[in-house]
C-alpha cells in the first residue's frame, strides 16, 4: 500500500489549523501542525513534508522569512495563505519561491484542489538530476531541462526550482523562438482554474533568469508589448 502524502500545516490559528487539517485528512493526507516559524523550520527535516501550507503572519519568524529560509535548501512546494490579497503581497510571496497564494478565508474545496494540483505535478518527481536525460527532456548547449524527473542541469550543475518555475522554462524551451502572450502562459502553466494575475508569470521569468546563467547560444527574452520567448540564436 502505497504511503500517504505529508503536508506539514503551519499555521498561528489554532482553530483553521485544526479545520484544515480535518481536510485533508479525510482526503487521505498526513498531516503535522504547528504554529509558528521557528517551529515549522524546526520540524521539516524530521517530517520531510511533500508539501507545506504557510501561513504569513506567524509570531516570531513569519512566512515570508520561513519560505526564504526553505527555498535556500529545498525545492518543497509552499502554498502560502494569507488574508492579504493585495498584489504586493502575492507577488512578494512568488518572488521568494511560493507556489501558490490562498487567501482567506478560503472555501475548503478550493484548497484541497490547489493542494492536489500542485501535489500532483510533483508526487512523480526525484529530486536528483539524472546525468544522461532520459524520458521527456529539452537539450541545448550547456542546458538540459528535464519534465520526467523534474530536473534541470545548467553549466553542468544541477539547479534547483519549484515545479512552476521548470514548467514554465520547459514550456517555452519546448518552442525555440516562439513568442507567447502572458495569458497563453498562464493558460498552459497554471491551468483555467488559477486566480492569479499576468504578474505572476513575470516573478517566474524573473527568477529564472537569476537562477540561469548567461550563454551565447539561448536566453530568456522579453518581446516588449507581448510576452516571452525561448531565444536560440542562429
Amino acid at each position: 500500500m502505497p504511503s500517504k502524502q505529508k503536508i506539514l500545516i503551519v499555521d498561528d490559528d489554532e482553530n483553521i489549523a485544526e479545520l484544515i487539517s480535518l481536510y485533508l485528512i479525510k482526503e487521505c493526507y498526513e498531516t503535522r501542525i504547528v504554529h509558528d516559524g521557528e517551529s515549522a523550520l524546526q520540524a521539516f527535516p524530521g517530517f520531510s513534508p511533500d508539501l507545506i501550507l504557510l501561513d504569513l503572519m506567524l509570531p516570531g519568524i513569519d512566512g515570508y522569512q520561513v519560505c526564504r529560509e526553505l527555498r535556500k535548501d529545498t525545492s518543497v512546494p509552499i502554498i502560502m495563505l494569507s488574508a492579504k490579497g493585495e498584489v504586493f503581497d502575492k507577488v512578494l510571496g512568488l518572488e521568494l519561491g511560493a507556489d501558490d497564494y490562498i487567501i482567506k478565508p478560503f472555501d475548503s474545496k478550493e484548497l484541497v484542489a490547489r493542494v492536489k494540483a500542485v501535489l500532483r505535478r510533483t508526487s512523480q518527481a526525484p529530486p536528483a538530476a539524472s546525468p544522461s536525460p532520459q524520458g521527456q527532456y529539452v537539450e541545448y548547449p550547456d542546458l538540459v531541462v528535464n519534465l520526467t524527473n523534474y530536473s534541470v542541469v545548467c553549466m553542468g550543475r544541477s539547479v534547483e526550482m519549484p515545479p512552476k518555475e521548470l514548467e514554465l522554462l520547459y514550456f517555452l524551451a519546448s518552442s525555440p523562438n516562439q513568442v507567447f502572450t502572458r495569458e497563453q502562459l498562464l493558460d498552459h502553466i497554471w491551468g483555467y482554474e488559477y486566480a492569479g494575475d499576468t504578474r505572476t508569470v513575470d516573478v517566474h521569468i524573473k527568477r529564472l533568469r537569476e537562477k540561469l546563467d548567461d550563454h551565447p547560444s539561448w536566453q530568456l527574452s522579453t518581446v516588449w508589448g507581448i510576452g516571452y520567448k525561448f531565444e536560440v540564436k542562429r
